[in-house]
C-alpha cells in the first residue's frame, strides 16, 4: 500500500486511536510556536487538521496541505474557519498551491519521514517563505527509526506499516543550511517527559537568513 493510499485508509481511525508520536508532536508543536509571529501560514501534512484550528486562531491566512484526500476531508469535517484554504498536493513536486515569498511560517509536521529527498523540500520553502520567516518540523525522532520505529496502523485485518526513510539530525540541519535556513532552535522530546526514557519526537525551528 502506498503513503497516499494508506493515509487515505487510516483516516477513519487516526484521531480515535492511542498515537503518542501525534499527541506528543502537537504538544511540541505548540510549545515551540507559542512565541514565534506570523500571519501567513502555511502548513504541510495538515492530515486530520490536529494542528490547523490552533493555527486558524493566532494566524491571517492559512493554507493546509496533505496528499491525503480523506486526511483533509476530516480536517474540513471538524472545522473549517473562514481564513483556512485546504489543499490537496504532493509536496515532492514542484510547490504551485503557494506564492513566492509569501509565507511567514510553514509547519511540516510528522510527514518527512515520508519524503526521500529532503533538499527538494527544504529548497521549495525557501522559495515560499519571505524573507526572515520561520520553518518548523516536527518528527519522529531518528532514535526511535533506528529502534525500527516506523508510521503505523491497523486497517481490521492487520498492521499495516508505511513507507520510511530514517533521516539524522544531521540530514535536517545540512539540508537547512544549503538553502539559506539558520536553526533556531533545536529540542527532543521524551514520552511522559522523562529524560531517563525513550526520546519520541525531534522539533526543529529554522529561520530563513535575512536578505541584505
Amino acid at each position: 500500500m502506498n503513503v497516499q493510499d494508506a493515509y487515505n485508509t487510516w483516516a477513519a481511525s487516526y484521531d480515535t486511536v492511542t498515537n503518542k508520536t501525534r499527541d506528543l508532536e502537537a504538544i511540541a508543536f505548540r510549545q515551540v510556536l507559542a512565541t514565534v509571529p506570523f500571519s501567513q501560514v502555511l502548513e504541510i501534512g495538515c492530515g486530520t487538521g490536529k494542528n490547523t484550528e490552533w493555527l486558524a486562531a493566532k494566524a491571517a491566512q492559512v493554507t493546509a496541505v496533505d496528499f491525503s484526500a480523506e486526511m483533509l476531508e476530516r480536517a474540513k469535517a471538524k472545522s473549517s474557519p473562514a481564513n483556512v484554504r485546504f489543499q490537496q498536493a504532493d509536496i515532492t513536486q514542484k510547490w504551485n498551491f503557494v506564492a513566492a515569498a509569501s509565507a511567514d511560517l510553514i509547519i511540516c509536521s510528522l510527514i518527512l519521514e515520508h519524503i526521500q529527498n529532503l533538499d527538494f523540500v527544504f529548497g521549495q520553502a525557501s522559495t515560499a517563505l519571505k524573507s526572515g520567516g520561520f520553518f518548523y518540523i516536527g518528527e519522529l525522532h531518528p532514535y526511535k527509526q533506528y529502534q525500527g520505529s516506523k508510521a503505523r496502523f491497523d486497517n481490521g485485518d492487520g498492521t499495516v506499516e508505511l513507507n520510511c526513510y530514517v533521516h539524522h539530525v544531521s540530514d535536517f540541519t545540512e539540508a537547512a543550511r544549503q538553502n539559506g535556513f539558520d536553526c533556531v532552535a533545536l529540542q527532543e522530546w521524551f514520552d511522559d517527559n522523562d529524560r531517563a526514557g525513550t526520546l519520541r519526537i525531534l522539533s526543529v525551528l529554522f529561520r530563513k537568513r535575512q536578505q541584505r
